[in-house]
């Protein structure tokens, strides 16, 4: 395989930077590739790149590291640039995120990527986004942007929509739509699966649900199209032998266990797919989640993020990669990490290996017929040297196509508006949002957003809007 430079943006993370340290490092194709890495975290990217230099002696990796604050210094002659960074402190703004509604009378069920908070989440993110994507304009145009900052599908829309560089989104929820069904048709293979078992990210137990997901991919082949954290099951399948076990799946769904993704099994009943996602992300897409009176939050189980767990497991990750660096802790753990399928990516478009790649969110070119095209959708791909190939699928349902077109219209708004900082679309953009009903309650979260993350909003300073879509401003 051709040698290739890969740049990291985002690489001080002790959980998304180790994870892709390691399954680079780990990478026989990769052999005498660069990798370059950059963050502004000093701390976090010394540490990085001590442990880089510790696996490229114990696992002979022959990788030349480089490392910068600065991005423009590495960016030059780059093949590939990895995207994962968040501006602040993450736990306490998306925590402030849900919050801020609730004052004006909104209880998101989640807060993350839809709502409200998910309209806030990519506001602060698109201009760290856009400019990465303009410099790689000027320093490598010929590059791809790997992009796992949420919302993803957001993010890879306003790179694709306002640069002209290559872009597609990766994300690891495809991995619920394999517990899901694995867990439903375990006991097919004689398998007991823990009653507890679901796809909530809770940090105390992601590690615990690790290798369930392993045995979900050994046992079924799913594939899942839609919107990223708003796909649906099209396909479920015995991976050994092929068979088509969607008939097995919907029956035994009905009789599960009732506590098991309960928001999901009521989707499933309702309009015939099965949701991919998990609870937790498919109701923030829903205008069926957040209701005072009925709280079906309660009836769906629909949990809260625990940030404070997450904020102590940042920590505690960060204080074990700390000490692998000092050579203080084994590092052979590493090469057993899940990868999030960037390095399959990368190795399949520079060596040409016409690999499968079971999701990517790229623009819609007929992909999912029944969605606008240039649409962020997410589904399989073929990637080789020519790039990423989406599969062609039969159209969704058309009342699940009708959820997935109002959600990416939507996404759409909230792009422009995050990057031309317009009040006039931030506010339609919010009262387009199926959890927002009364135009005072909009004003209110909008108003409240733009005055917390003033720090991270600058696209929204200095005036009522930006542009003349926002020159009557509000």
């Amino acid at each position: 395989m051709p040698v290739t430079k890969i740049v990291v943006i985002g690489a001080g993370s002790a959980s998304f930077g180790l994870n892709t340290l390691a399954t680079i490092m780990r990478s026989q194709a990769l052999c005498g590739s660069t990798l370059s890495l950059v963050d502004i975290d000093r701390r976090g990217l010394e540490t990085m790149s001590t442990l880089g230099a510790r696996m490229n002696r114990e696992w002979d990796a022959r990788i030349t590291i480089e490392s910068s604050t600065e991005r423009t210094d590495l960016l030059p002659e780059a093949d590939f640039v990895i995207l994962s960074i968040e501006p602040g402190p993450r736990e306490q703004l998306w925590r402030q995120d849900w919050e801020i509604p609730l004052r004006h009378g909104l209880r998101q069920p989640y807060a993350e990527n839809g709502g409200p908070g998910g309209f806030a989440h990519t506001a602060r993110n698109i201009p760290i986004l856009l400019g990465v994507a303009q410099d790689m304009e000027r320093l490598c145009p010929a590059a791809w942007l790997i992009n796992f900052t949420n919302p993803v599908p957001r993010l890879c829309l306003a790179a694709t929509r306002y640069t002209r560089t290559k872009t597609v989104g990766l994300c690891h929820q495809i991995n619920a739509a394999h517990l899901i069904a694995f867990a439903v048709l375990a006991k097919r293979w004689g398998i007991q699966v823990p009653p507890d078992l679901d796809t909530h990210p809770d940090p105390a137990h992601l590690q615990d649900r690790a290798p369930w997901v392993a045995l979900a991919y050994e046992k079924v082949d799913v594939k899942a199209v839609g919107l990223n954290h708003f796909i649906w099951m099209v396909d479920v399948r015995d991976r050994a032998t092929g068979e088509d076990l969607y008939p097995l799946f919907r029956q035994h769904y009905r009789t599960y266990h009732p506590d098991f993704e309960p928001l999901t099994r009521k989707m499933f009943e309702v309009f015939g797919l099965c949701p991919g996602p998990g609870d937790c992300h498919l109701c923030e897409y829903l205008p069926w989640g957040h209701d005072p009176h009925t709280k079906p939050w309660e009836t769906y189980n629909l949990r809260l993020y625990d940030w404070a767990a997450a904020e102590k497991d940042r920590q505690d990750r960060a204080r074990l990669a700390a000490a692998m660096a000092a050579g203080e802790q084994p590092i052979d753990g590493l090469r057993q990490v899940h990868s999030e399928g960037a390095v399959e990516l990368i190795e399949a478009i520079a060596g040409n290996t016409n690999a499968y790649i079971p999701t990517v969110n790229i623009p819609n070119q007929g992909y999912i017929p029944n969605l606008p095209d240039r649409t962020i959708v997410e589904v399989p791909a073929v990637a080789d040297g020519a790039g990423i190939h989406g599969l062609g699928l039969d159209p969704l349902p058309e009342a699940i196509a009708e959820l997935c077109r109002r959600e990416a219209a939507l996404a759409g708004l909230v792009v422009d508006a995050a990057v031309t900082g317009s009040r006039e679309l931030a506010l339609q953009a919010l009262l387009l949002d199926p959890m927002i009903s009364d135009f005072g309650q909009a004003e209110g979260i909008l108003n409240d957003y733009l005055e917390a993350y003033a720090e991270w909003l600058p696209q929204f300073q200095g005036s009522k809007g930006a542009g003349e879509q926002g020159s009557r401003g509000y």
